[in-house]
C-alpha cells in the first residue's frame, strides 16, 4: 500500500471533489480512535498528497483508463473520460436542461470577463437592455449579485458564481479564453448618473451680511 492509493481510496468513496488539505487531514484522522490499528500515512501532509494527486492523474493517463483525475475550483474529483460520453450518459437519462441563448452567453460572456459589473454598463456593450437575460443567468445559478458600485445611484455589481465554474470545468477564472487579453481591453460604460443637489443648497450665491463689518470700514 502506498500514498497514492490511499488518496485514489479517498477520492473514489468521495460524494464531491475533495482539495489537498480534506485529503491530508483524512488521511492523518485515519485510526485516531483505534490505537491497535497503527496510521503509517499519519505524518502526511498537503504537499505529499498534492504530489501524490499529480502522479495519479499521470498514471490514469499512461494507463488509458477509462476515467481521469480532474480539478476542479472547489478540489479533485475521479470522472470518466469524456470520450465515453455517449455509453455513460445512457445511465442518466434525466431532461436535459435548456441551453443558453446567444444573448445570454454574450451577457454572461461579459460579466465573466469584466466582473463586477453593473447592468448598465453591461447594456452599454451589448447595446440592448438586458432585464430578462439577467434574470434568467439568476434563476440558472450562473450570475449573482456580488454588492453595489462605489457610484452616484449605488448601482448593483453582478459576478459569476461557484457554479459558473463547474459548469464550464473551469478551476478560475485565470482560466477563461484568451483571459488577460479580454480584461485590459476598453469596452463602453454606462453614463454615471448627476447627483442632485439637496433643495437647501442654491446656484445663486446669498447676499452678504449687511450686520457684519467688512476690515476695510473696520
Amino acid at each position: 500500500m502506498n500514498l497514492s492509493q490511499v488518496v485514489e481510496a479517498l477520492l473514489f468513496s468521495a460524494q464531491k471533489p475533495l482539495n489537498a488539505r480534506e485529503i491530508a487531514t483524512a488521511i492523518k484522522a485515519a485510526g485516531a480512535e483505534d490505537e491497535l490499528v497503527p496510521n503509517e500515512f499519519a505524518k502526511t501532509n498537503e504537499a505529499e498528497v498534492a504530489a501524490a494527486l499529480e502522479q495519479l492523474k499521470i498514471d490514469y493517463i499512461e494507463q488509458q483508463r477509462a476515467f481521469q483525475l480532474v480539478e476542479k475550483a472547489e478540489g479533485w474529483q475521479v470522472a470518466s473520460d469524456p470520450q465515453y460520453a455517449n455509453w455513460v450518459r445512457q445511465l442518466f437519462p434525466a431532461v436535459k436542461p435548456a441551453r443558453l441563448t446567444p444573448p445570454s452567453l454574450e451577457t454572461l460572456a461579459i460579466i465573466a470577463y469584466r466582473q463586477p459589473i453593473t447592468r448598465g454598463d453591461v447594456e452599454a456593450v451589448r447595446g440592448v437592455a438586458i432585464d430578462s437575460v439577467l434574470q434568467t443567468l439568476m434563476e440558472r445559478g450562473l450570475v449573482k449579485i456580488a454588492g453595489r458600485a462605489e457610484v452616484p445611484g449605488r448601482p448593483l455589481l453582478y459576478e459569476t458564481t461557484q457554479f459558473f465554474l463547474e459548469h464550464f470545468g473551469l478551476r478560475d477564472l485565470d482560466e477563461l479564453p484568451n483571459s488577460d487579453e479580454l480584461k485590459r481591453r476598453e469596452l463602453p460604460t454606462a453614463p454615471l448618473p448627476v447627483e442632485s443637489q439637496p433643495e437647501s443648497e442654491s446656484a445663486i450665491e446669498p447676499a452678504p451680511d449687511e450686520s457684519q463689518t467688512s476690515p476695510a470700514h473696520a
